[in-house]
């Protein structure tokens, strides 16, 4: 009895620590991510049209989801954002219901970096919802085959895991439209299907490629393994043949087979042979009973593990298009080629598809996304509206705005502001930084004009011009380099730089010199992990070290401590700036663990992070180890991560115990050093987060596949340990700036244009109600002064646009205070309370790109009190806004705009008050019988604001010249000029002397109807 007592209250008290150490979601869930871009894109390989309905695509991108287009590429629009995976590898639509459509999550390749999926999705929606219809631990898909005249009828190819045996691989039918699914071709657990395709006319015919391909624990291990080939049914699936007949076999290293059918003659059959020697171009001419090799050109076929797409002219069967590094055409059945889609326009293509119907339409989907020609190859749509970019680092500047930076895969680098001058970040705002396509870049923390990155290059942003400032040891062979070679800063010394392959450089004088400050930090022998299995052999063991240091951090507490972590699973540190080094790994990293990324702590130098990540190893759990005592000891932390590989770390640097980190699919939180963790993955998609840092008070994110997005102001973040204890409560405020954006010289941008978006115009508000209001809620911004500048209420009442009615472009729907329950973000924008709210000229709201002009001056620079009144009590907290650091304005000349800006509305308050106050005069003189009793009253009200001579100006014109002149002088953050300087005081003269007059004769007319 005494036990069970013991042991219900030991579960009490576990299940009360575990809920006060998870923070409620509703404590942040307001919080919003944006999307910045770039808005190019990355490598794709579903692609699929609509015969019936031309300007219909969709594509399906590594890491990047699914997408749809219905103006043939002009605009592509996310569909599947929603779903717990953005890894696709090919998607497929019903011939005979459009509005079915599978998707097969997972990359579909083998290759390095790459994704894994969860299963089958399903949408009988036209992609707008989706469901899960098995397949979970086939991790990829390869290929999707839907029967033409039976939607329920659908083959997968399943490749299976990239990095170890699995059963669950080969071909797949459902003949229930994905309920159940049937293993009709399988091997073993180590060969995989890549391909499925149905014949065109003989729905019962069906053709497969099983690939026995496999990736290793290290950069470009890789095997192919004895089972691979081209297998055939004529029963619907049921029993296959393989196919050999003048094909290579896998004695000669048989890997990957693409293939195609001709629909105008399913007895021609083509296929792109990876195959060693034997390697090449092949066709049939009786339904694929036997071949022969027609092509031998390696441009053709070379690098059959990531390109093996062939595919026929629907209507003429020797018109035959090849996808490599280019994209190819043959016009006599593939005996003579000639490039049809290549570079300079990119390269790295993986899928194509032909409209049946006309065959002058193709989508083309490569490693820079898709594209699209409706007219046989003469012109294509951009790529360059797609942010699906691969990142497999992120960095930032500390330039105001800052910029973004990262090497995208296949497509060299990009610098991106993170805020537009123009309202929204378009093509304007980034532009390559002269880095090779993978790892880092390094901005110069001392100039930002200078960036560094790659192996090892120096970029000038105000020449273009790009400097190799490599150690000149990397091209001695003598040491080993990954494509993802570390290169960043010191977080002491600003003049550092280091640079890592199995070794770690430094230089202190922008690479004009180096010096190498460790050994080999790789490991001398290694074991051969289990994920390996038949492909082991004594040979790995007495390879040559492949190892390299994979992740650098510097310490931000002491200049001679450095962290470095490798990709055979090691972690060694420095406490003499590189003179010796200590093996302080944990005894759970083994071999080829690869440590993706290390965090040296911000407060104690004898703590740090690392994010191990062992998919190679065919480890979908996470892993994050930490150290207090500089290595001595390690402590996993992983509590509430789900089955999710780990790739990033990252410490807040102002918050003690806030700790980030990015999966395979999506951004986490801990709150207590890693104790706990939850999902922060809040409005992003599922896409693989390689990496992330922290930007002052933003969180930037790199993504593999989603291009980069930030989360503005984490403030909310950092103060959960407060809120956590507290009911209602209004969080401290991060500082704001008071920044500009162009809105009236330029045309704006087409609404299709892509743009990144820009964070809040003004000052961000957060808020959490412990219940529903049971009144008003009110938030007042005071001066230092303690006067009212702005009131925002809960009983505000919204501007909305009516359904189906496109507003001017400037137009948007007022911010409104919210007293619901739960965690709100509000914006304020900076100024005094505008002088009216008509329903044409709405308050701006936050993440949109444009806005009307203000009718009320900026606030100036300072402290302000932010008071929010709910629930009967009040909350305050101080809120600091600082000027636009690009400005040059001396502090007279601020003082003068902002006074003369402040007299001018504040007169224009009266003069609209006289308005209104002379109207409502006019309408009780004319509905009562005071003008009948006094004759003259209304003749003298009207009279008043008749002007005497061309000189002089009625209320409305004065009010009119009120508000230009505010305008005016808020245009930009300089000094007045003298003629809008003698304006505002001549007009102010004019404004007191008219109101000094209205004020006598309104004082007239009361004296007069008493």
């Amino acid at each position: 009895m005494l036990n069970r007592l013991f042991l219900s209250f030991f579960l009490f008290t576990v299940i009360i620590v575990n809920s006060k150490a998870q923070t409620q979601q509703s404590f942040f869930n307001d919080m919003k991510y944006r999307m910045i871009g770039p808005h190019r894109g990355g490598r794709t390989v579903g692609a699929v049209g609509i015969p019936s309905q031309p300007n219909v695509f969709y594509i399906g991108v590594n890491n990047g989801g699914v997408w749809k287009t219905t103006d043939y590429g002009r605009t592509w629009n996310p569909i599947f954002d929603d779903q717990p995976t953005g890894s696709v590898g090919d998607i497929a639509v019903s011939p005979s219901n459009p509005d079915v459509i599978y998707v097969g999550s997972g990359e579909g390749l083998q290759r390095p970096d790459l994704s894994v999926g969860n299963g089958i999705y399903k949408s009988t929606d036209g992609g707008h919802s989706w469901i899960n219809t098995g397949l979970k631990e086939g991790q990829q898909v390869g290929g999707l085959a839907i029967d033409p005249t039976n939607e329920n009828r659908v083959f997968a190819a399943v490749l299976g895991h990239p990095y170890g045996p699995n059963k669950e691989r080969g071909v797949y039918r459902t003949l229930d439209g994905g309920k159940t699914w049937e293993q009709v071709l399988y091997k073993d657990e180590n060969t995989g299907a890549i391909q499925v395709t149905i014949d065109p006319v003989n729905p019962n015919i069906v053709y497969a490629d099983l690939w026995a391909g496999r990736q290793g624990p290290w950069e470009n291990g890789a095997w192919d393994g004895p089972e691979s080939g081209l297998f055939k049914s004529t029963d619907g699936g049921t029993t296959w043949k393989k196919l050999t007949k003048g094909l290579p076999g896998t004695s000669v290293g048989l890997g990957r087979i693409g293939f195609t059918i001709a629909p105008s003659d399913p007895n021609r059959l083509y296929a792109t042979v990876d195959a060693a020697q034997a390697s090449g171009i092949y066709r049939s001419n009786d339904a694929g009973e036997s071949w022969e090799k027609i092509q031998l050109d390696p441009r053709l076929w070379g690098r059959g593990s990531d390109f093996a797409e062939i595919k026929v002219d629907p209507k003429n069967r020797d018109i035959v298009y090849c996808a490599n590094v280019m994209t190819w055409k043959s016009v006599d059945g593939g005996n003579n080629w000639t490039a049809y889609r290549g570079a300079p326009g990119g390269d790295d293509y993986h899928r194509i598809w032909i409209n049946p119907n006309n065959t002058d339409i193709l989508l083309i989907a490569s490693d820079q996304g898709a594209i699209i020609t409706v007219n046989g190859g003469q012109t294509f749509s951009s790529w360059y509206n797609q942010p699906t970019a691969q990142f497999y680092h992120v960095s930032t500047d500390n330039d105001f705005p800052y910029n973004v930076y990262g090497a995208q895969q296949e497509s060299g680098s990009v610098g991106i502001a993170s805020r537009g001058n123009d309202g929204q970040i378009t093509f304007r705002e980034w532009h390559p930084v002269g880095v090779e396509e993978y790892g880092y870049v390094a901005p110069d923390p001392l100039n930002p004009n200078i960036i560094y990155g790659g192996k090892i290059s120096r970029y000038d942003k105000r020449t273009g011009q790009v400097q190799n400032v490599a150690p000149e040891v990397l091209r001695s062979g003598k040491y080993r380099f990954l494509r993802t070679a570390p290169v960043l800063f010191s977080l002491v010394d600003n003049k550092t730089l280091f640079f890592a392959g199995n070794v770690l450089f430094k230089t202190r004088d922008g690479g004009h010199s180096w010096k190498e400050i460790s050994p080999d930090l790789t490991r001398e022998s290694w074991d051969i992990p289990a994920s390996v299995g038949i492909y082991a052999t004594e040979s790995l063991q007495k390879m040559p070290r492949r190892g390299v240091i994979y992740t650098v951090a510097p310490s931000p507490k002491d200049s001679n401590t450095i962290w470095c972590g490798t990709d055979d699973g090691l972690i060694q540190v420095t406490r003499n700036g590189g003179k010796t080094w200590k093996n302080v790994t944990s005894p759970a990293i083994t071999s080829w663990s690869k440590v993706s990324l290390m965090e040296a702590s911000h407060f104690d130098v004898n703590t740090a992070y690392a994010a191990v990540n062992r998919i190679r190893l065919d480890d979908m759990k996470p892993h994050i180890y930490r150290t207090k005592d500089g290595g001595g000891n390690w402590t996993e932390i992983v509590n509430g991560l789900p089955d999710d590989p780990i790739n990033v770390v990252r410490e807040d640097p102002t918050t003690k115990g806030l700790l980030f980190a990015g999966s395979e699919t999506a951004v986490y939180v801990s709150f207590d050093d890693g104790a706990h963790w939850q999902s922060l993955r809040l409005n992003m998609p599922a896409t693989s987060i390689r990496d992330l840092v922290l930007k002052d008070n933003d969180l930037v994110i790199g993504t593999h596949g989603r291009s980069f997005w930030i989360l503005d102001d984490i403030e909310p973040l950092r103060q959960q340990s407060i809120k956590r204890t507290a009911g209602t409560f209004l969080y401290r405020p991060a500082p704001a700036y008071r920044v500009r954006w162009n809105m009236n010289t330029d045309t704006p941008l087409p609404q299709e244009e892509p743009a990144g978006q820009n964070p809040p115009d003004g000052a961000m508000i957060d808020y959490f109600l412990d219940q529903d209001a049971k009144g008003e809620v009110v938030l007042q911004v005071l001066d230092k002064n303690n006067k009212l500048v702005r009131t925002y209420s809960s009983k505000d009442t919204m501007y909305s646009i009516p359904p189906n009615n496109v507003p001017p472009y400037w137009i948007r729907p007022q911010e409104i205070l919210s007293g619901k329950a739960g965690y709100h973000r509000f914006v304020w924008d900076l100024h005094y309370q505008p002088l009216q709210q008509a329903p044409s000229f709405p308050i701006a709201a936050i993440y949109q790109n444009t806005a009307p002009e203000p009718n009320a001056p900026f606030v100036m620079p300072g402290t302000y009190t932010i008071k929010l009144m709910a629930g009967g009590k009040t909350y305050t907290q101080p809120l600091v806004i600082k000027m636009d650091p690009r400005v040059k304005i001396a502090a007279p000349d601020l003082e003068q705009q902002y006074k003369l800006s402040l007299q001018l509305y504040q007169l224009r308050q009266q003069v609209m008050q006289a308005i209104s106050d002379k109207t409502e005069l006019e309408s009780r003189l004319k509905k009562g019988t005071t003008a009948g009793q006094i004759p003259g009253l209304l003749e003298k009200l009207a009279q008043f604001d008749k002007p005497a001579n061309a000189r002089e100006r009625n209320l409305s014109q004065l009010d009119n010249a009120l508000g230009s002149l505010v305008n005016l002088l808020q245009d930009a953050d300089s000094a007045p000029t003298i003629q809008v300087v003698i304006s505002s005081n001549t007009l102010q003269v004019e404004t007191k002397k008219k109101l000094a007059n209205w004020d006598k004769l309104r004082s007239a007319i009361q004296m007069a109807r008493k």
